[in-house]
C-alpha cells in the first residue's frame, strides 16, 4: 500500500469506529424499545443501509416517547 492509502485509512478510522458505536448501539436500542414509530423491520434497514444518519435518525424519530 502506498502512503496515501494508509493516511487515508488514518484519517477515516475514527469516522468508521463512531459508525460501527452508533450501529451497535441504535440496534440494541431497537430490540429493547418496545414500541417504535413505523416498523421495526424498516428501523433495522434504516439503521444498517444509511450509514451514519440511520442510527441517529432512529435516535431522535424512531423511539416513540411514551
Amino acid at each position: 500500500m502506498s502512503v496515501e492509502v494508509l493516511e487515508m485509512i488514518k484519517l477515516f478510522m475514527p469516522l468508521i469506529i463512531l459508525q460501527f458505536i452508533l450501529m451497535v448501539a441504535a440496534i440494541i436500542a431497537l430490540f429493547k424499545t418496545e414500541k417504535t414509530n413505523g416498523p421495526r423491520w424498516l428501523w433495522l434497514l434504516i439503521i444498517l443501509f444509511v450509514s451514519m444518519i440511520g442510527p441517529v435518525a432512529f435516535f431522535i424519530i424512531g423511539r416513540r416517547q411514551e
